[in-house]
């Protein structure tokens, strides 16, 4: 078919110019109607069909000026209505305003036209030319050159005044769809609002009865909901309750969609107006049965909204009768399941499920839906971090519900909370007070304040179980008027007395009992109140008395940037004064861990690499610590506690039976008591014998020296251990040297031996001093060897090093400091050092007195002021038993720091474990039955060591037997 004809429409010009004319005279005119509006018909037609949709048809038709007289038209439209104000948003339009922006007053010949349009029901052919013009400028502000020119030549007045003035439904939605597209720009957005478009749109959702038109209204009211304050505004004038009652009606699926997703957005930030619409509305059961529905899109918005909604409390419990607890449950399991979604969409449901937790009613299903567990998973997972305190909190809700706490603390609760009392804050914010639970809505009430001694007074009430909850004490049973009764004073010096449980310095203030005392409430609150119910059972030893609970409470009081929590250090008073939990502190270590960390000030991480921690509080958490040993002390030595102690000692299992006997110097007083645990009955020797076996616990070998070191106090409380004597070359008059002057040149008296070296080194000696120095040398030099007739004797296996304080013995030198030369410094090894050489040649040739002052020397310069802990170890691998009793004694010693008596005992243990694998490597190599042949009888020889035989003198008989007894005895 050949093409049409072109027409006078397909040309842009001829229809900006019919639309500019149009513009000009009016709607109506003097002359003919049809013969004046038929090319404007035509004209707009072709503009909306043709050259608008046409590819960048609005920005030529932008560009060539036509949206100035289209709004033109449209402003001529609306000029006799009422038109809208600018004070602000819900006003009234104002026709002043209107008429001003609409220019110049038309001819009286386009009255009757706009007349015309005031009715509720324009004439076809003019309702035709208002939906042609509004389809156009609908149309244009989807792009945002033309909104930004619309909003410059105050285009959305008209509009306005259009909604309020013509009810016909095709005109109602044009109009709501321009201004939806408009409200897509904050600067329109706001603009709308101030011209009170909001009222009209409540009122064209709730008359108009086409589901276009709904739609186009509801998503203009989606659009308008772009900040806060709009949000606000737009729930303070109604538009919350008509999409709600929608919702509940209307089974159109695009309209569904609509209303959820502008539900959604009016929904950010739940305000009470909001929530009490869209509750009044009925809205609340939809929602949910819309949250299983088949079409994703509705299925995600509404699961939010029921999100948005939590965060006001007057809603949440109609919110759970509605069955919202399980739906948003259910989904957030879903998304926390492997093949879920990101952390990110997460958060709105965890905010939502811990807000549910406040009322009572939403808590039980929350419970019986498997809440309690998805908490306890979120408390765990490390990548939940961020929302771990508001988990937190949402948990105090169940403080009361027994059923509940037993459940918490089977599933593991208690660790996690002492966790978090060190932990980072998250970035949550805040809630408002419209969020807190509804259960006590009258507490919300501005009129009723209470004042802050009843609120501390009822908080330490209720935390130290002496109330239930808090409706069970009232502020009308205590008037604010009645003064505090004065302080007691405190007794300067109280009697003395084993249940004397003294008030640590953190608990007291000046003249003020603790009930008093406002109770400080911080990130850490919800943990502690929920650790303090705990620690309120008759027996909490199972989940409190353990090392990372104790760990926690001990992290959080001496790691808080300012004063603890009062309720923390109740805590642990609590604990160390109840009876069942005296065996579990034993059992973890519980005692030695506070002694470690409040009296000595060392933690777990500063063994053993010590870490800088300041010490402005270091007396506080010393008194702290006393007094929560004094308590365990008092369970201790009560005839139960004495009962406990000699059971796991003696009946209890290999751990147990090492852990009673570390702790016991720590707790027990009564000589009689720890005599008899620790010595008669064998404690002391468990003890010793667990430093040799793998460690059952982090800390053992700290707490083992810490104890055996409280155990020497208890001994001898005022003994001092005896410390390595000065060795006489630190004197300032050393002794005179008798072996220096045979070293000369002209020696006296002169030398009539020399001993030779394995290095060749000739020593001068005197053969008489030598002799009576030394039975072993009396033999050698003065007997029936060969070597009592030579004038050069060899000793094997010497350096000159090891062979210098040996000669000056046999010559008579006591404390000339030549004991002091073979001997490294400290920081060096002993084994396989000279000194270790001069030892044991000092043992072989029989001089126990140059054995005892190398020892000396040893003690003295490798455990004296300037030798560390692990020196110690080094000193103990020589095995001998003197330097090991000062090893005992430097690792024991009051004037060392407890860490240093810590490393001192490692190393000890280290040489042990060595000493002994050594042991077993040369006993293994022994005939392991049968007894030992008996060997012949071996010929005299000198036992000079290395395999070195001494030469028989001529003449002598290997048979003699004088000189041989002589030589062993």
């Amino acid at each position: 078919m050949a093409a049409g004809k072109p027409t006078p429409t397909d040309s842009l010009s001829f229809c900006l110019a019919q639309l500019t004319a149009a513009a000009g005279e009016g709607l109506g005119g003097v002359k003919d109607t049809a013969t004046n509006e038929t090319p404007l018909g035509r004209a707009l037609l072709a503009l909306r069909t043709r050259h608008v949709k046409a590819a960048g048809g609005i920005e030529r038709f932008r560009a060539r000026g036509g949206l100035l007289p289209l709004l033109a038209l449209l402003r001529r439209a609306s000029a006799a209505g009422p038109a809208p104000s600018e004070a602000g948003p819900g006003s009234a339009p104002s026709s002043v305003e209107s008429a001003a922006s609409a220019g110049p007053t038309p001819s009286s010949g386009s009255t009757p036209s706009v007349a015309s349009l005031s009715t509720s029901s324009p004439p076809a052919r003019l309702r035709k030319t208002l939906d042609l013009a509004l389809s156009i400028l609908a149309n244009c502000c989807t792009e945002g050159a033309c909104r930004a020119e619309v909003r410059r030549l105050g285009g959305i007045l008209p509009l306005v005044t259009i909604l309020q003035c013509v009810k016909t439904d095709s005109i109602q939605n044009r109009t709501a769809r321009a201004l939806g597209n408009l409200a897509m720009e904050p600067e329109s957005c706001r603009a709308i609002h101030s011209a009170g478009a909001v009222p009209l749109l409540v009122e064209s959702l709730t008359a108009c009865q086409d589901s276009q038109c709904r739609q186009s209204v509801v998503r203009a009211i989606r659009n308008l909901a772009d900040s806060p304050q709009h949000r606000l505004a737009l729930a303070q004038q109604g538009a919350v309750r008509p999409l709600a009652e929608l919702l509940a009606t209307v089974p159109d699926p695009a309209l569904t969609l609509a209303l959820v997703r502008a539900l959604l957005e009016l929904s950010r930030g739940c305000s009470r107006a909001c929530a009490e619409q869209l509750s009044l509305g009925g809205g609340l059961s939809p929602l949910v049965s819309l949250a299983s529905h088949p079409k994703k899109a509705v299925r995600e918005a509404t699961i939010l909204i029921l999100a948005n909604l939590c965060a006001q409390g007057l809603v949440r419990p109609a919110l759970g009768n509605a069955g919202g607890v399980e739906v948003l449950l259910g989904e957030l399991q879903r998304r926390r399941s492997p093949s879920g979604a990101s952390p990110a969409s997460q958060q709105p449901l965890v905010r939502a499920v811990c807000l549910l937790c406040r009322e009572a009613i939403n808590r039980a299903r929350l419970r019986d839906a498997g809440g309690l567990e998805l908490l306890m998973g979120l408390l765990r997972d490390p990548r939940a971090s961020t929302w771990h305190p508001r988990v937190v909190a949402a948990l105090v809700g169940f403080l009361y519900d027994t059923g509940a706490l037993g459940r918490l603390q089977a599933l593991g609760l208690v660790p996690l909370l002492a966790g978090q009392l060190c932990g980072e804050a998250g970035d949550e914010e805040e809630e408002g007070r419209e969020a807190a639970s509804w259960d006590f809505p009258e507490e919300r009430t501005p009129e009723r304040v209470e004042a802050g001694s009843f609120q501390s007074l009822r908080s330490w009430l209720i935390s130290e179980g002496y109330v239930a909850g808090p409706g069970d004490i009232s502020p009308d049973r205590f008037p604010e008027c009645c003064p505090l009764p004065p302080p007691a004073a405190e007794p300067t010096s109280p009697a003395p007395g084993p249940a004397l449980l003294r008030t640590p310095r953190a608990l007291r203030s000046l003249g003020r009992s603790p009930a008093a005392l406002e109770e400080p409430w911080g990130r850490e609150g919800p943990a502690l109140l929920l650790l303090s119910r705990f620690s309120q059972a008759p027996d909490p030893s199972g989940a409190l008395v353990t090392g990372p609970a104790l760990c926690g409470l001990l992290a959080y009081v001496t790691g808080a940037p300012g004063p603890p929590s009062p309720r923390a250090l109740r805590i642990l008073a609590r604990l160390t004064c109840n009876p069942a939990c005296l065996e579990a502190f034993v059992r973890s270590y519980g005692a030695a861990l506070l002694r470690a960390w409040l009296v000595l000030g060392v933690a777990p991480d500063d063994w053993p690499t010590l870490r800088a921690r300041p010490l402005s509080r270091h007396s506080q958490h010393r008194e702290l610590g006393e007094m929560l040993l004094q308590n365990l002390t008092v369970q201790a030595e009560s005839p139960f506690g004495v009962g406990a102690l000699t059971h796991l000692l003696l009946s209890g299992s290999p751990e147990d039976r090492v852990a009673c006997a570390l702790t016991l110097p720590f707790i027990c007083r009564k000589p009689s008591l720890w005599r008899r645990l620790l010595l008669d009955q064998g404690g002391l020797r468990v003890l010793l014998a667990a430093l040799t076996r793998p460690a059952p616990h982090p800390l053992f070998l700290f707490f083992a020296a810490d104890s055996l070191f409280c155990l020497q106090g208890l001994a001898s409380p005022t003994a001092t251990p005896a410390l390595p004597r000065a060795v006489p070359g630190d004197r300032e008059v050393p002794s005179p040297c008798l072996y220096e002057p045979l070293l000369g040149p002209a020696p006296t008296p002169a030398p009539d031996l020399h001993f030779l070296l394995d290095s060749g080194l000739q020593l001068p000696a005197q053969r008489a001093a030598s002799s009576t120095a030394s039975p072993f040398f009396r033999a050698l030099l003065a007997g029936s060897f060969a070597e009592a007739h030579m004038d050069l004797v060899p000793l094997r296996g010497l350096s000159p090093s090891a062979a210098w304080p040996i000669l000056h013995h046999l010559h008579g030198c006591r404390g000339c400091g030549a004991s002091l030369g073979p001997i490294p410094p400290p920081g060096q090894p002993l084994l396989g050092s000279e000194a270790e050489e001069a030892l044991e040649a000092a043992g072989r040739f029989l001089l126990p007195g140059l054995e005892e002052e190398l020892e000396e020397a040893v003690g003295h310069i490798h455990l004296g002021p300037q030798g560390g802990p692990e020196s110690v170890g080094q000193v103990f691998r020589l095995g001998r038993p003197r330097l090991a009793a000062h090893c005992a004694r430097w690792t024991l010693g009051p004037e060392r720091c407890p860490r240093k008596r810590a490393l001192a005992l490692v190393g000890l243990v280290e040489a042990a474990d060595a000493l002994l694998s050594d042991l077993e490597t040369t006993t293994s190599h022994m005939p392991r039955s049968g007894a030992p042949k008996e060997q012949p009888p071996e010929p005299l020889t000198s036992p000079l060591s290395y395999g070195h035989q001494p030469q028989m003198a001529s003449g002598q008989s290997s048979g003699a037997s004088g000189d041989k007894d002589h030589l062993y005895r």
